[in-house]
């Protein structure tokens, strides 16, 4: 009992209110009444409250004493200064513009000692706007507002205010209401603003805290789907996908979860003493888990009345299985985020196809082909040392056959269905990122290099690098439903674009390896369409398998440890020639192989052989 009312004291006591509520809760539910042991008729062991002649209840004074202990300790614990109060006291009220409900605040009084020294302020009816105008002046360059600030009033960079520098827009204590969060979440970013405010959302490291979070979030997503269709509307991109944990992903993470603490494989936790603490039962009468398991609601509630250390221990667990789930369909191409909008420096339509015209209402359907430019912002090498000073374990790689350097940093580990721990590293690159498994990655080319040869490295990939990078896509747009069936049943995403002319577009995003086969279910033309380039993109990263003419493959292999574009099905009068537009050829296991090479060549070497042997079709590869 002593342990839990420290722990509860640890995380509740804030300030005076809160230290009287643990003290009255420890006053009338710390058990002080004697209890004896008695048999019972069948001779069993057991214990009963004890009561005098009287009938009044017996005090134990041991049990007295130690509460008395406990009151003592809680009475001697200094008040903790609510948020509000600390952001006050430390920058000082000359600094902070307050707009609240309150009328009156604890204020620091500096009169020059070194004994810090408090007094009570009173505030006007008329403090809110005079502190309102002292920030949107510039006069005070912070600014915290509660819900009675947060309707009616402006605090983003007017274009017409003097204070126009970029807010940091901190959220702390968002509650459970999302209309309100997104009411505050407004203030400060609206029209006529010279930039945007940036959103951070505070939080401790008590890990059940993210419970709250979750709460908000999924609010947040769902009011943004309702408002614009859109789900980052809501959350004004501060949340990750890792954030809700009341997603479908959330779900399965956590009966996988159920399934790891059932064999043993939870390091930290055994299934009884989650059972205990948790008072969940996970177990059938015949041994094996339930078939109706606590849901994630309650899981989280049940979170909240463990110790940190147990938090820590329960949550990381599940924010691996969490993790693993959700970059897994992200990778797959099958990650639900609901309406994106693209966002480029310039997009063009440079191809539009009918390819469906309703036959009562005459509403028509389009492939479009769109051609966008892309600004690079390649991270600069301050960056990458900014990011080594950071992370004490980060490291200087370079790739030993591409000379392609790389930051090494640890990322989240993976726990996979069998309860084993994978490990896994990012290299950050200037312009992308890449992660592997540390097994895997010991059977790349990847290497540990000084600071010297990365430094002249970085910088000359960074040289290298145009301004701006061109990409073609194509996205079918208007009647959708009628088509639905017709179109490719995976990488189902529907994005909103605006082309530089004005025009707006929402409709389906359809993947080069995909496009092959809409063009053959519509009875239209597919070679003006699919570029080469595109083509060889799906190749090198291998997410499909290329059918040229003639019978021929093209796909992405793994010889020598390392990855090759590979050309099967080709005849032995095609040999010659192949060697002569750029393929290579090698003996391995007795067969003659031909290989494109994945270098600048391999686009301009697959068109020449995209000109004679036209393309077929193209598959997702599993």
């Amino acid at each position: 009992m002593k342990k839990q009312i420290k722990e509860l004291t640890r995380r509740a006591l804030h300030n005076a209110d809160a230290a009287y509520y643990v003290i009255d809760y420890l006053m009338h539910s710390f058990p002080v009444q004697l209890f004896e042991e008695f048999s019972d008729a069948e001779g069993n062991l057991s214990s009963r409250p004890v009561h005098d002649v009287d009938g009044n209840p017996v005090i134990c004074r041991e049990a007295e004493r130690r509460r008395d202990e406990l009151l003592e300790t809680l009475g001697s614990l200094p008040a903790i200064p609510t948020a509000l109060d600390q952001i006050v006291q430390h920058f000082g009220t000359e600094r902070v513009a307050e707009i609240t409900g309150r009328s009156r605040r604890i204020v620091r009084r500096d009169d020059g000692s070194t004994i810090a020294r408090y007094g009570v302020e009173s505030r006007p009816g008329s403090a809110n706007l005079d502190e309102a105008r002292a920030f949107m002046d510039d006069e005070k360059a912070i600014l915290v507002f509660s819900d009675a600030g947060g309707t009616g009033r402006s605090y983003h960079a007017d274009l017409a205010a003097r204070n126009q520098r970029l807010r940091l827009h901190n959220l702390l204590e968002a509650g459970w209401r999302a209309d309100v969060a997104i009411q505050g979440l407004g203030r400060s970013h609206r029209t006529n603003q010279k930039q945007p405010p940036r959103f951070r959302m505070i939080a401790t490291n008590v890990k059940a805290e993210r419970r709250f979070l979750s709460t908000i979030a999924r609010r947040l997503d769902t009011l943004g789907a309702i408002t614009r269709g859109q789900r980052q509307t809501g959350g004004q991109g501060m949340f990750r996908s890792e954030d809700n944990l009341e997603s479908q992903y959330a779900r399965d993470a956590l009966r996988q979860f159920y399934g790891l603490l059932h064999a043993g494989k939870i390091e930290g936790c055994s299934l009884d003493r989650f059972e205990s603490i948790t008072g969940l039962s996970l177990t059938s009468d015949e041994g094996g888990l339930k078939d109706e398991l606590p849901p994630i609601q309650t899981f989280l509630n049940r979170m909240l009345a463990l110790t940190i250390a147990m938090q820590n221990v329960l949550f990381e667990a599940f924010e691996q299985l969490l993790a693993a789930r959700v970059e897994g369909a992200i990778a797959a191409g099958i990650y639900d985020k609901g309406l994106e909008t693209i966002t480029a420096e310039s997009m063009t339509v440079t191809d539009r196809r009918l390819i469906y015209t309703h036959p009562v209402t005459g509403a028509q359907s389009h492939l479009l082909t769109i051609e966008r430019r892309d600004r690079n912002a390649p991270m600069l090498f301050h960056d990458a040392q900014a990011l080594v000073r950071r992370e004490p374990r980060a490291k200087l790689m370079m790739n030993g056959k591409s000379g392609r350097p790389a930051v090494m940093v640890p990322t989240r580990s993976i726990i996979l269905e069998d309860g084993s721990v994978q490990p896994g590293v990012s290299l950050i690159r200037p312009m992308d990122e890449l992660r592997f498994e540390v097994r895997q990655l010991q059977e790349t080319n990847w290497q540990e290099v000084d600071q010297q040869v990365f430094a002249l490295a970085w910088h000359a990939e960074v040289a290298g690098l145009p301004e701006f990078s061109t990409s073609v896509m194509h996205i079918v747009s208007g009647l959708l439903l009628p088509i639905w069936r017709l179109l490719p049943h995976d990488f189902c995403r529907v994005r909103r674009l605006q082309m530089g002319d004005g025009e707006r577009i929402i409709g389906r995003v359809i993947a080069p390896d995909r496009l092959a086969g809409l063009c053959r279910n519509f009875g239209i033309g597919q070679n003006t369409l699919i570029a080469p380039e595109q083509v060889w993109a799906s190749l090198v990263d291998g997410s499909s398998i290329v059918g040229l003419a003639g019978d021929m493959t093209l796909r992405r292999v793994r010889v020598m440890s390392e990855y090759r574009i590979e050309l099967a099905g080709f005849t032995d009068g095609m040999r010659d020639w192949l060697r002569s537009i750029g393929l290579f050829s090698e003996m391995i296991n007795w067969k003659l192989r031909f290989f494109v090479p994945t270098t600048d060549e391999g686009p301009v070497i697959l068109t020449q052989l995209m000109q004679r042997h036209r393309l077929v079709d193209t598959a997702r590869r599993s």
